[in-house]
């Protein structure tokens, strides 16, 4: 159900990726109940920006297309990701800490998205890559992978409500950050 909110069951997982960060909430929900231990899960949607992972899309495509190669591009570049940019997930980080630590918060145990809340087709993506490095992407197109999605899209009304989350940077921004801190860096 679009958007991903925490309130939607997420005890059917389609990969162990899924199946893992869920295990990790149902694990801190123990330790809050059993010792009393306030606890906030944070959710991460695609997540991206210098010193990210070079497993990620954004990071695997400038890569690729800055050396010529070609792209793999699954569900022929008809899925959609939240990319939310690093320095805004900081900062919802940072304000989950406030918030916890608020001596006015009384929270046993709660979970929130950080996400851009803005979905954007891989396709749209790849564009902006491309228009950030000014070299058109070689794509090799392929069908959807088992266990993956086709679109990611956090709600973030509780986030923005109780930790004042507002991300406020735009794809075409943080890639083009990415972009120059890829080619000073490599």
């Amino acid at each position: 159900q679009i958007p991903f909110s925490t309130n939607h069951s997420v005890d059917n997982p389609l990969s162990i990726y899924a199946a893992t960060k869920r295990s990790n909430e149902l694990m801190s929900q123990s330790y809050a109940n059993l010792f009393g231990i306030q606890m906030i899960g944070l959710r991460f949607f695609t997540v991206y920006g210098p010193w990210g992972r070079p497993d990620m899309a954004i990071w695997k495509f400038t890569e690729s297309i800055l050396s010529n190669k070609k792209i793999n591009v699954y569900n022929n570049g008809r899925m959609k990701r939240d990319f939310t940019y690093i320095d805004d997930i900081v900062r919802g980080i940072i304000s989950a800490i406030d918030y916890q630590f608020n001596k006015k918060t009384k929270i046993k145990h709660k979970i929130y998205n950080l996400g851009n809340n803005r979905p954007i087709s891989i396709l749209k993506m790849i564009g902006i890559i491309e228009k950030a490095t000014g070299i058109k992407a070689k794509k090799k197109f392929l069908s959807m992978q088992p266990g993956d999605v086709k679109e990611t899209f956090a709600d973030i009304d509780k986030s923005k409500e109780d930790l004042k989350f507002n991300p406020s940077i735009k794809l075409e921004e943080g890639i083009k950050a990415f972009v120059d801190w890829y080619k000073l860096y490599y």
